[in-house]
């Protein structure tokens, strides 16, 4: 019904939006068409539809002799196809230039922005942790990107800001793929509310609070303007003392009243002007119709403007901006930013805020353009008004254009469309609101990986000078590849080797500087490049396509496997796709094809040429169809072999058979979850709530999705109103895991075993059962309840929850059995093949010789895991070799800056007497967590160590 309200509205001054002469939109399909190598286009899409169908027509002949050589048509079709496209060559990989800011010297950054933020004033605090995100955007975990981003906004002041990060925090969520969630729906949390960001003002203690605004969406807000400007007047008509004359209209008035709206009209009707002695004042020329006038008139008694109709609230604060009368304007602000709850009202109010330099209307608008991201920038008038300067330049004149709004933004359109003219453009504002050097940083050298992702490859050059002169130094990275692609390639190696010359040599220098040389040296570079920083995917796929190219396709499958045993990537997984296919192993490929299409569903394959989706219908011609019972079976072998990459290409499958099974989304989430792959595991659960047939199974995916996102108490209270709908494993299940997760405390750990409990008596399957008894287990291990957690573990292991050795081990190990615990960590290890977490958990239960050669499995077959580089810290510090020590935490925290790494450190530079070394890698670890109880007490205890050496 408030739709209506704005009809007369449309007829006093429709928008025209801000001027320009161009329109830039984002790409409106959303779909990626590059991948890892480079190149674009459906070259490939009619070769591949008429080998699919010459391919059908050789399966619909019935002659006997055709069925028999079905699969070597098929063979023949993939040949084919592999052959049309080409295999993938050296020449075509290219390591990717990191978008992000990345500082020469982690730790030491990390230091510094803790240090600054202990010492910022309390209201300067947002900014800080803005900066925070910045340096964190580059880290595998996103959730420390995120609990930044929340803390920004918990310290928030002014509207402006909060208004960007509460709908910053909802893209994080992307709620707008969730069915049925309006841009502006009230989600509960003062932090992201729409309400709550339109309220100025510091209290960070109550944007953690629930939410209390209650918003009435089908109210009317105003009554007719007749009796609004008279139901009130009763006997106070003899108490006008004057009139004001609009036309034919007379508004009469008392003069006090009318005075006491603002300076200029206490002149007016006070000062020594004629009409301050007249009784009739001519206002016919002031803009203002007699409706108008009599709402002020009737504002001047009342404060109050809700009972008007908009149309007349518009009018009203022209008149307060001509005679400027604040608490009037300040009033209509208000009253109009409540108004705005969808596109089309914010659309239509825009421009009269923008005109009027009404702060709180405009900031409502534009959290409705920001929480509609990135659907909003496709609308001409939202995308102009973003895009160009002169945009950027009205929104600074009402308040309301900031490097804050503008780095969100252009995040946004690059998820969106990388190389989109949006894009550009949103960068171009965004460094021309940049004030501080890293702003300038972050802003210049994402300008120039867009447009070396454009091909323009001079100005990528000319921006990447401009963040190398504001003191981002990896931007040299970028200088180089550009002047590489321009054709330079001696002078891109000479850039390179300086830059190694000058500085702290580092993994990724040595892979940039392997892009412009050739033969061994290349090798001895990309060799370097692993040895420094065994996490970097680039030399192990040049190895891989080099070792193919050499048709030692064996050893290039090897090669891509190291890399995909502990981080799966969609170009990896396409990669040994290809080998495999040219092996005629298409099952194997057929897998990887439906792994990657989990990370990814619009990935382009081969070169960009071709759908995955049309690859995987190819490949299905060439293997034994399974049907859903036969999937359930292959996947309870794939969990129980602990292969994750085989479980989510089965999940793949059965979706395809069943897409619209919410359960079958949510197993695919945990699946990647537990392989780092976060943003494809909140698509998939996203889905799974969109396809749950039930309330009760709707709130526990919402539930989880809160959980992943840093809303643990919001979680278990869908989890709990999910129960008081239905009782079902999966919501004790989700309790239960959070309160775990939250309270680790005796009476709330015999709370969850009882949550545990109840989940396991509720129906579920096998792969679910075993999760809950292992995790049943733990929390009996937690209350020195062992011999109840062995009779978990064993009835997981009963179901093939294989990861129950792990925890069956440590209980052993408690009751100080440690062959009995080694010897099952060997079963773990027996059954879950290259498992890198069962070799290290082995080393806890062996001599230290036995430790020390599990240790180094786990880190070759992950180099992510850092117990290992500590084990051998911990073990060189005991045999007084601090300064090896001291470098093999270097050397791990170089690539992975941890927590525990740097604590670690911390503590031995601690030991060594190096205070200096030990203060900065305590404040880089508080950095990353500002409330470890173990690193701040022992920062407390090397600052007062380093005060009491100081002279006195």
């Amino acid at each position: 019904m408030q739709h209506n309200i704005f009809t007369t509205m449309r007829s006093l001054k429709m928008m025209d939006g801000c001027k320009g002469t161009q329109v830039y939109a984002l790409n409106p399909s959303g779909e990626t068409t590059t991948n890892g190598f480079g190149g674009g286009g459906g070259v490939g899409e009619k070769f591949l539809q008429n080998l699919l169908s010459n391919s059908v027509r050789s399966r619909s002949n019935h002659d006997f002799r055709a069925i028999q050589s079905k699969d070597e048509v098929n063979s023949a079709v993939l040949a084919e196809a592999l052959a049309s496209y080409g295999l993938p060559k050296t020449d075509q990989l290219e390591p990717q230039i990191e978008f992000c800011l990345k500082p020469m010297n982690f730790v030491e950054t990390l230091a510094d922005v803790y240090c600054r933020m202990e010492g910022c004033a309390q209201f300067g605090k947002s900014r800080m942790y803005l900066e925070q995100c910045a340096i964190f955007r580059g880290l595998p975990d996103p959730k420390l990107f995120r609990k930044c981003l929340m803390s920004a906004r918990l310290q928030a002041v002014d509207v402006h800001t909060k208004v960007v990060l509460s709908a910053w925090l909802r893209f994080e969520r992307r709620e707008d793929e969730l069915i049925g969630v309006s841009a502006m729906d009230c989600c509960g949390r003062s932090m992201e509310c729409p309400g709550s960001a339109l309220v100025a003002g510091y209290n960070p203690e109550s944007a953690t609070d629930p939410c209390m605004c209650h918003r009435g969406e089908d109210t009317e807000i105003y009554v007719d303007e007749e009796c609004s400007t008279s139901s009130s007047r009763g006997n106070e008509e003899e108490d006008f003392d004057m009139s004001f004359c609009i036309g034919v209209d007379e508004i009469r008035c008392r003069r006090f009243n009318i005075a006491s709206l603002s300076r200029p009209f206490e002149v007016l009707l006070y000062g020594g002007f004629m009409d301050s002695r007249r009784e009739k004042i001519i206002f016919s020329k002031n803009g203002i119709s007699a409706k108008g006038m009599k709402a002020a008139e009737m504002f001047s008694r009342t404060k109050r403007v809700d009972s008007f109709n908009p149309d007349i609230v518009l009018e009203l604060l022209s008149l307060a901006n001509k005679f400027c009368c604040d608490e009037m304007k300040s009033v209509c602000d208000t009253y109009l930013a409540s108004l705005v709850f969808d596109m089309d009202t914010a659309m239509l109010l825009l421009e009269y805020g923008l005109e009027e330099n009404a702060y709180l209307l405009v900031a409502a608008c534009l959290q409705v353009f920001l929480r509609e991201l990135p659907n909003s920038m496709h609308n001409p008038n939202v995308s102009r008004l973003f895009c160009s300067s002169e945009g950027k330049d009205r929104l600074a004149y009402v308040g309301h254009a900031s490097f804050l709004l503008y780095y969100f933004l252009s995040q946004a359109a690059m998820e969106d469309d990388l190389k989109s003219n949006t894009t550009v453009m949103l960068l171009e504002r965004m460094g021309e609101c940049a004030s501080e050097s890293w702003q300038k940083q972050l802003a210049f050298h994402q300008l120039g990986c867009v447009m070396l992702e454009r091909k323009e490859y001079k100005d990528a050059q000319k921006w990447f000078e401009a963040a190398v002169e504001a003191g981002h130094v990896y931007s040299l990275v970028g200088i180089a590849r550009s002047k590489y692609k321009r054709g330079h390639m001696y002078k891109a190696y000479k850039l390179m080797n300086s830059f190694i010359s000058d500085y702290t040599p580092s993994g990724w220098m040595y892979q940039e500087r392997s892009m412009y040389c050739q033969g061994k040296e290349k090798m001895m570079d990309l060799s370097t490049a692993t040895e420094l920083d065994p996490t970097l995917s680039y030399p192990y796929k040049y190895r891989a396509v080099s070792k193919a190219e050499e048709n030692r396709l064996g050893p290039a499958i090897s090669e891509i496997n190291k890399i995909l045993g502990f981080r799966i990537s969609s170009d990896c997984l396409e990669l040994r796709a290809w080998f495999l296919i040219t092996l005629e192993d298409y099952e194997g490929a057929l897998r990887d094809v439906r792994a990657l299409l989990t990370l990814d569903p619009h990935y382009m394959m081969f070169h960009g040429k071709l759908q995955g989706e049309h690859l995987v219908e190819l490949l299905s011609h060439n293997v034994q169809p399974c049907s859903q019972a036969d999937c359930w079976m292959q996947l309870y072998d794939r969990w129980s072999s602990v292969d994750d990459i085989g479980s989510l290409a089965v999940v793949h499958h059965m979706l395809a058979n069943d897409p619209g099974k919410s359960l079958l989304r949510f197993r695919q989430s945990l699946l990647l979850l537990r392989l780092n792959s976060h943003k494809a595991a909140m698509r998939s659960l996203r889905e799974a709530r969109n396809q749950a047939t039930s309330e009760h199974e709707r709130l526990v995916y919402e539930g989880w999705i809160l959980y992943d996102t840093g809303y643990r108490e919001e979680a278990i209270a869908k989890a709990e109103e999910s129960i008081s709908i239905q009782r079902s494993f999966e919501a004790f299940f989700l309790k239960a895991y959070v309160l775990s997760e939250t309270t680790p405390d005796s009476e709330s750990s015999l709370y969850v075993i009882q949550l545990l409990e109840e989940a396991l008596r509720c129906p579920s399957d096998g792969l679910r059962k075993g999760q809950a008894l292992s995790n049943l287990a733990s929390v009996y291990v937690d209350v020195d309840k062992l011999d109840n957690a062995i009779d978990c573990y064993t009835n997981a292991l009963n179901i093939k929850h294989t990861r129950a050795h792990q925890g069956l081990a440590r209980v052993y190990h408690l009751k100080d059995q440690r062959k009995l615990a080694y010897d099952e960590m060997t079963k773990l290890i027996e059954k879950a093949k290259y498992n890198a977490s069962a070799y290290e958990k082995r080393s806890e239960y062996g001599d230290r010789e036995m430790a020390k050669s599990d240790l180094s499995m786990a880190t070759k077959l992950d180099p992510l895991r850092t117990y290992p580089y500590r084990y051998k810290a911990a073990v060189l510090m005991d045999d007084h070799k601090e300064a090896e020590a001291i470098a093999e935490l270097t050397k791990a925290i170089s690539f992975k800056p941890d927590l525990q790494l740097l604590h670690l450190r911390a503590a031995f530079y601690d030991s060594m007497g190096d205070l200096t070394s030990a203060i900065r890698d305590c404040e880089a670890a508080l950095c990353l967590d500002s409330s470890h109880a173990d690193t701040l007490d022992l920062y407390q205890k090397v600052q007062q160590r380093a005060k009491d050496q100081l002279p006195t």
